[in-house]
């Protein structure tokens, strides 16, 4: 893909996460992986309001390219991306279920045998720390150990997958099991699938990525 439709399609991506209900304004973020460095959305300009052109280019020192800056969360995208070599995306929301969960630091245990799509046995809610900083990033690369999505303690969530449509896709699931994990709640505490199921699960979700 050329360095304009990938623009084209970071921006579309970003404009899905608005209208698909995972993200309001511009508190959420999403880049792609390209070449020396990476292309994410700009800081506070509003996605039906953004071109290709204002989507921002970063290199993995952190240094912006073009006269836009970077979402203020560019160092969680930067990390990723360094500790993950699959990762081709990534995407981070203020989605209403999973911040709920967020902001009372829980994590979403196995539950219900889908938990496996973001990697493991459950989606681990990292600790509080402010926006933009090094210190949440750090956090979050703790928290996305074997895991490719995580809760965001007070504040949202985040994940990443090999492309754009891959991680809008894994990130309409995660915010499905918090809102189902939220409605189970107001009920009782859900029970958990034993350890050997998840496992099981794990593998058969892996073969169907080969």
């Amino acid at each position: 893909m050329t360095e304009n439709g990938l623009r084209q399609h970071l921006l579309a991506t970003a404009r899905a996460m608005n209208s698909q209900g995972l993200n309001q304004g511009t508190s959420g973020n999403v880049s792609v992986r390209n070449g020396e460095g990476f292309v994410i959305t700009p800081s506070a300009l509003p996605y039906d309001r953004c071109t290709p052109e204002d989507m921002v280019r970063v290199d993995w020192s952190g240094q912006p390219q073009g006269s836009r800056k970077p979402s203020s969360e560019w160092r969680m995208h930067r990390d990723i991306y360094c500790q993950y070599p699959q990762a081709g995306a990534v995407l981070h929301a203020h989605s209403l279920y999973c911040t709920t969960l967020a902001c009372l630091e829980r994590s979403i245990p196995a539950f219900h045998y889908m938990v496996a799509m973001a990697g493991g046995d459950s989606i681990r809610c990292a600790p509080y720390a402010t926006f933009g900083t090094q210190a949440l990033s750090d956090a979050v690369i703790q928290a996305l150990d074997n895991r490719s999505a995580a809760l965001l303690a007070h504040h949202g969530m985040i994940c990443f997958a090999a492309d754009l449509d891959q991680v809008l896709a894994l990130a309409v699931e995660v915010e499905t099991l918090a809102r189902i994990y939220l409605q189970a709640l107001q009920i009782t505490e859900p029970s958990v699938l034993p350890d050997a199921e998840m496992a099981e699960v794990l593998l058969l979700f892996k073969g169907y990525k080969a």
